[in-house]
């Protein structure tokens, strides 16, 4: 005769498998057995679900980081790029200024020849130089373009450019003794430094 497995609970002498134990001996407990194995089973799967969240939620604070550092450079490559923009727009005509300028000086220097007498052939020929010198300097200025100032003030390297030097009595040293080509100012930038002579 086969020989039956029991429960094998070591409680009871059934003949039942532990699968399919029904007995209703009051010491065996195979049917609490197999329900701590499904709770077992059920917190196992459980924990595996939170230690996933966990490394999911991780990953997210990650990219939400990253995200957050993204964002933050491209506004300050967009300050950048809108604060770069905007001062070539502000100084856009500097070149061009820059060229005009050596034809001011041209005009300062044929403007120079003139003497006190005006009724000469020469100040007569210098009259329409005047004339046009007087149009450049108000387009100039009306265009934000001053000339630096520079006779008798305390030399300054972000303005002028010494290029001679000379000992003169009863001035300090570090004056500027002569302007020997005008400086200027575009806005609020030195777009050509005066040249100058300054006191020893």
């Amino acid at each position: 005769m086969e020989e039956k497995e029991t429960c094998g609970c070591g409680n009871c002498n059934c003949e039942n498998t532990e699968e399919t134990c029904g007995c209703e001996n009051e010491e065996c407990n195979c049917a609490e057995e197999k329900e701590d194995k499904k709770i077992f089973g059920k917190n196992k799967k459980s924990n595996k679900l939170e230690k996933e969240l966990e490394e999911l939620k991780e990953v997210n604070k990650e990219l939400e980081n990253k995200l957050l550092v993204s964002k933050a450079d491209f506004i300050n490559y967009r300050k950048r790029k809108d604060e770069e923009i905007s001062r070539l727009l502000k100084y856009s005509g500097e070149d061009m200024i820059k060229d005009m300028l050596s034809t001011v000086d041209n005009f300062e220097r044929a403007i120079a020849l003139d003497d006190e007498n005006l009724d000469d052939e020469l100040s007569k020929f210098l009259e329409g130089f005047k004339m046009i010198y007087c149009n450049f300097v108000n387009i100039l200025e009306k265009y934000e373009i001053k000339a630096i100032d520079g006779n008798n003030k305390p030399f300054d390297p972000t303005y002028h450019q010494a290029v001679m030097t000379a000992h003169v009595e009863g001035m300090e040293p570090g004056m500027i003794i002569e302007v020997l080509q005008k400086g200027y100012l575009y806005k609020d930038r030195v777009i050509r430094p005066a040249m100058v002579k300054v006191s020893e």
